[in-house]
């Protein structure tokens, strides 16, 4: 019985129902052809069993992806970005919702974003390793907002790229709770345009915080 294995793998019976409500079809699923082979690869990238566990909270759909459909050839896609094994597995605890991404809709386009702003090839692949989050933002809808609102601030390329790649998490912050209250903070500082964005681009951590 799934239900039952679930419940070896860790996880109790309010995780199951959330994990059910989100992925109807997962009681559905053989064990032996499906689910089991999914644990076995997840465990095969160095994750342990409570490690999986977690995963399959954070995501249950991930118990419904093709191991070689997409598992495995998204894995490569990271290799070939320049994460290494460890990363990658890294990267997969940390944000198994990226199984659910595009790569032609979703992952591509983050990529060439950011190196857009000017990041390079290794520069990407640490913000990634850092904040494998990025991909679940939409790059018209929140990476591009915030680029230009950091150029606005009087950042240039250069000044952008290095902020992201000292505090890739400057992406996941609120423009209206977050960035926009803790400039006019600095500013209230006495600080000038021009200080304000050196200070945005030493300190990117700064905007993660309220005035």
């Amino acid at each position: 019985q799934p239900r039952r294995w679930l419940e070896g793998l860790g996880m109790d019976d309010a995780e199951l129902k959330k994990a059910i409500a989100k992925v109807p079809r997962l009681m559905s699923y053989r064990l032996e052809s499906k689910l089991k082979p999914i644990v076995q690869w997840l465990k095969g990238r160095c994750m342990d069993g409570p490690q999986v566990a977690n995963a399959i909270r954070q995501h249950p759909k991930l118990l419904s992806y093709s191991i070689e459909h997409n598992l495995k050839p998204k894995v490569q896609w990271l290799k070939d970005l320049g994460l290494d094994d460890s990363q990658v597995t890294k990267a997969i605890r940390q944000y198994p919702s990226f199984f659910s991404y595009s790569v032609e809709h979703n992952l591509q386009p983050t990529v060439q974003w950011l190196k857009g702003v000017g990041l390079t090839d290794s520069q990407v692949a640490k913000a990634i390793i850092q904040s494998p989050m990025f991909f679940g933002y939409s790059v018209e809808h929140k990476l591009k907002p915030i680029g230009q609102w950091l150029k606005d601030l009087g950042m240039d390329d250069s000044q952008v790229a290095k902020s992201i790649v000292k505090c890739p998490q400057l992406i996941s912050y609120s423009l209206e709770e977050n960035m926009k209250p803790r400039v006019q903070w600095l500013r209230g500082l006495g600080m000038d345009a021009p200080r304000v964005a050196k200070t945005i681009a030493t300190f990117p951590q700064l905007m993660g915080g309220y005035s």
